[in-house]
């Protein structure tokens, strides 16, 4: 049975390791992740560098849960249990908001395909929610009329998470690039009754 000693300790442990999550996050979102970053993280939480990676396995460990923050955040904001269609641009206009997150995510994502990756899995379960998520609010917006239905749901909530990812990579090398309004107008035209469309 563990002491209260050692109930202590894990406890202050987890706390430590949740403001390492919260600093990094915050710094990644408008310094990036490379270079001094975890420098400037280590410096506002008051340790080492090499004392961050006693909390985490090493780098790739603390980028997923940073991006597991993110998204955490994400879905506090919008006061929703899940990801649907009315919150696609907001995210985009708030990942133009923090393009060093913006981009941490791209790199990852891109890297992770391996299953031996370190953030694999958290990439692989984040898809599969996205995408049951959104497919779920097109399921009832189908229900109510208000999107085509000669389309699979599954497919539709696949496209759209396809022009995000899109749109978000295009904009990561030009700034010009309008991810919010990209979605607004490709939700309009990609999942409009078929009586609009025609």
């Amino acid at each position: 049975m563990p002491t209260s000693r050692a109930r202590g300790q894990y406890a202050k442990g987890a706390e430590r390791r949740e403001q390492i999550i919260q600093t990094a996050t915050d710094v990644f979102a408008t310094e990036g992740f490379e270079g001094t970053a975890l420098k400037r993280v280590a410096e506002l939480v008051g340790v080492k560098e090499a004392t961050l990676f006693h909390y985490f396995k090493g780098k790739q460990e603390l980028l997923t849960a940073v991006l597991a923050e993110r998204d955490r955040r994400s879905i506090a904001v919008s006061g929703q249990d899940d990801v649907g269609l009315s919150l696609m641009a907001p995210i985009a206009e708030r990942n133009v908001r923090e393009p060093g997150l913006t981009t941490l995510y791209a790199v990852a994502s891109a890297t992770a395909n391996d299953p031996g990756h370190d953030s694999h899995a958290y990439f692989k379960e984040r898809y599969e929610a996205v995408v049951r998520d959104i497919a779920a609010d097109i399921e009832r917006r189908q229900a109510s009329g208000d999107v085509r239905t000669d389309v699979d749901s599954v497919m539709l909530a696949r496209l759209t998470v396809a022009a995000f990812d899109g749109l978000q990579l295009q904009w990561l090398y030009d700034k010009d690039v309008d991810m919010a309004d990209g979605l607004r107008q490709l939700i309009d035209v990609l999942l409009a009754p078929a009586h609009r469309t025609e």
